[in-house]
């Protein structure tokens, strides 16, 4: 099963463990990492279910290439790393 960590800056915000779950698709993955914690929804996808422009996440140190539908494939021991992105200087 893929496992979906999420960076500690954004569990600041929404205590999250790390999770496996069941899935074919990113989509179904950070759905799946949803279930249970709603407001981790609102952190990480849009109103129309598209990663906010302030999240990034990769799938094995590589990043999602479908930030809108995320049909980004996931598969047995895939890593999912969902972080919320910073910048400044």
């Amino acid at each position: 099963m893929p496992r979906v960590s999420f960076s500690a800056h954004l569990q600041r915000h929404v205590p999250t463990p790390e999770l496996e779950v069941e899935a074919a698709s990113l989509r179904e993955a950070l759905g799946k990492a949803c279930m249970d914690r709603p407001r981790l929804r609102g952190y990480i996808l849009d109103d129309q279910g598209r990663l906010r422009r302030h999240v990034a996440v990769y799938v094995n140190g590589y990043p999602v290439k479908d930030r809108v539908t995320l049909s980004d494939r996931v598969g047995p021991g895939d890593e999912i790393a969902v972080f919320q992105a910073l910048s400044g200087g």
